[in-house]
């Protein structure tokens, strides 16, 4: 037990998982921006970005996250020379928070989908009836009522993306969790059951409020039909 816990003096375990927690609250942001615009695209009246919003949804939702943050690591910055700050570690960590919103602003956008298919025709037929054109409805009637039916998935999304912000290792951000655990195991072999479990524990404990708290929204914020 010794042994174990002269591990917490040597390596900063709350550090890594405050670098997971900055990557997930910036993505998320930026998921929910990017993946607001996509839904509108999915479901605006014009077939051309209709068609646009779902090509971009079956592509990255299909494409492996590893491989959308390794080519934004080895194509963006390795070949194109694209940097998006003169600090080096920070452009990891920032071309990471770029990987993730590209791959789960598909997912936000599927979900607020999903919630716009929970607001009864009759709300959008009654917006065109006093004059409103489609981004107004939208914005004033349409959204307010399909981000409430989408609490539950938006929530389900960045429990995903909470976890899912342990590829960043693929992107080189070495100070997050996934690459200190590896770190510890490889230099202490001989702990590697407590390890594994300390950072198991760390993410129920980062998870399990999430899911609470969206469940509860959920409930306390559905529309009354």
């Amino acid at each position: 037990m010794d042994n174990f816990l002269t591990l917490f003096e040597t390596y900063n375990v709350p550090a890594a998982f405050w670098v997971n927690i900055q990557l997930t609250f910036w993505a998320a942001v930026w998921s929910l921006v990017l993946g607001t615009l996509l839904a509108l695209m999915r479901i605006s009246p014009i077939p051309s970005l209709q068609w646009l919003g779902a090509a971009y949804v079956n592509i990255f939702r299909n494409t492996p996250l590893t491989i959308i943050i390794a080519f934004g690591v080895l194509g963006l910055f390795g070949q194109l020379q694209v940097s998006l700050t003169d600090d080096f570690n920070l452009n990891f960590f920032r071309l990471a928070i770029l990987g993730l919103t590209i791959y789960h602003a598909a997912f936000v956008c599927e979900a607020i989908r999903s919630g716009v298919n929970t607001v009864p025709l009759g709300q959008a037929e009654a917006a065109r009836a006093i004059g409103l054109s489609f981004l107004p409805a939208a914005r004033l009637i349409i959204l307010p009522q399909a981000f409430r039916g989408a609490i539950a998935p938006l929530g389900n999304v960045l429990i995903a993306l909470i976890k899912n912000s342990t590829v960043a290792a693929a992107g080189s951000v070495a100070a997050e969790a996934s690459s200190l655990m590896k770190t510890m195991i490889e230099f202490r072999g001989d702990l590697v059951i407590p390890i594994f479990f300390t950072f198991a524990i760390g993410f129920v404990i980062l998870v399990i409020p999430v899911g609470l708290l969206t469940t509860w929204a959920s409930r306390r914020l559905a529309v009354a039909r």
